[in-house]
């Protein structure tokens, strides 16, 4: 995931070109004015209270709708592929899978895609709750969508609530200090759920086994054309690019330059390579705190909706603690390494969701979403 995004290629433009004049002419491609002006303005904080009628609640063409909707669209999706569509009553938001926005090579089961889902209806939960609405969320095994009944209560406002415009996928490069017992303590309440077992793992020979898995898994998608093709079509390699989109995999946002698309899409296949990325991998785990392990009690789309929320409430409460967090989710998409990293970790018989590495280290630049009413129907 997102993924539940996916690292980008490690790319040295002056390698490439060799000159100084080549690398001086890419500076225009890095963070624009209008880049980072677009991110500030996607993450803009909801000023509260809000005040909603009490009866009925008055969803369509409400203001507050389109601040719930912007609010769930900050969680995190494989590729940053926005894989989500909303429609609203005067009661309730549903949220809908966006089969346009499927990731085959990589995620064929649509596992992603649905735990993507539950990220985006994590964030409306508690979106929700800051404007004083109760969500009750039920997922329809039929439609295989989520709808989220709405009804008025107290308002409360949360840290988590107030950590969604800051949380992001961090793929840099983390300091290496240990994260304390007692943040330890939190992460692990928030991030569980009735339905949802969440393993954290501290020791370095711990964090080095499942490096193993993850370098072995990576080796082996790389070797995937068809994965590596999919990829490629989600990386955005320059501001201008992003700022198209509103989508997708910014260099940046990875620590990697940003350079003109001819030459990203020529130079990938070569410098996107098992060794480098496998080089890169072993530097950020052993610079993390811990590895987090999410997994579902079963393997099933709802369970994958209840993956998703458990993992966003850990990603806005480690935001809200100041700790960072990316996924390495390599030993969970490729089959064979799956079951590897179940029995190492003693889950036999159920199926890894996400494996995700946390830790302190600087902020990124933060990615971009598509405007509200693309994802409204």
């Amino acid at each position: 995931m997102v993924a539940m995004s996916r690292r980008v290629f490690a790319l040295s433009a002056c390698g490439i070109a060799g000159t100084a004049s080549f690398v001086s002419g890419c500076s225009s491609f890095g963070m624009s004015d209008e880049y980072e002006a677009l991110a500030s303005q996607i993450r803009q904080p909801v000023a509260l209270p809000i005040k909603l009628p009490v009866t009925p609640l008055e969803f369509e063409g409400n203001a507050p709708t389109s601040e719930l909707v912007r609010y769930a669209t900050l969680a995190p999706s494989s590729h940053n592929t926005q894989c989500w569509k909303f429609s609203a009553t005067e009661t309730s938001i549903t949220l809908l899978p966006d089969l346009a926005r499927r990731c085959p090579a990589v995620d064929p089961d649509d596992h992603h895609l649905f735990v993507s889902l539950g990220c985006a209806t994590e964030n409306l939960v508690q979106a929700a709750l800051a404007h004083g609405l109760h969500a009750d969320v039920v997922f329809d095994d039929i439609r295989e969508n989520i709808r989220v009944e709405l009804r008025p209560t107290a308002p409360r406002s949360s840290a988590l609530f107030h950590a969604i415009p800051l949380r992001q996928v961090t793929r840099g490069d983390y300091d290496g200090a240990a994260v304390s017992a007692a943040e330890l303590d939190v992460l692990q309440r928030v991030g569980s759920g009735p339905q949802v077992r969440l393993v954290l793992l501290t020791g370095r020979p711990a964090l080095e086994h499942v490096l193993g898995q993850i370098i072995g898994a990576n080796s082996r998608q790389m070797a995937d054309a068809g994965f590596v093709a999919e990829l490629k079509t989600w990386i955005r390699f320059n501001a201008s690019d992003a700022v198209l989109t509103r989508d997708g995999l910014f260099s940046p946002t990875s620590g990697n330059p940003a350079i003109p698309g001819w030459l990203g899409r020529l130079a990938f296949g070569m410098l996107f390579t098992p060794v480098s990325e496998n080089d890169k991998i072993a530097r950020q785990i052993r610079s993390s705190a811990g590895i987090a392990v999410f997994v579902g009690l079963s393997a099933d789309k709802a369970h994958w909706v209840e993956v998703g929320r458990c993992y966003e409430r850990f990603a806005l409460q480690a935001t809200a603690l100041g700790i960072r967090n990316a996924h390495l989710n390599q030993p969970v998409e490729v089959p064979s390494s799956r079951s590897s990293l179940a029995r190492a970790l003693g889950l036999d018989g159920y199926r890894p969701d996400l494996v995700v590495r946390f830790g302190r280290g600087p902020t990124m630049p933060f990615s971009l979403r598509r405007p509200v009413s693309a994802v409204m129907v």
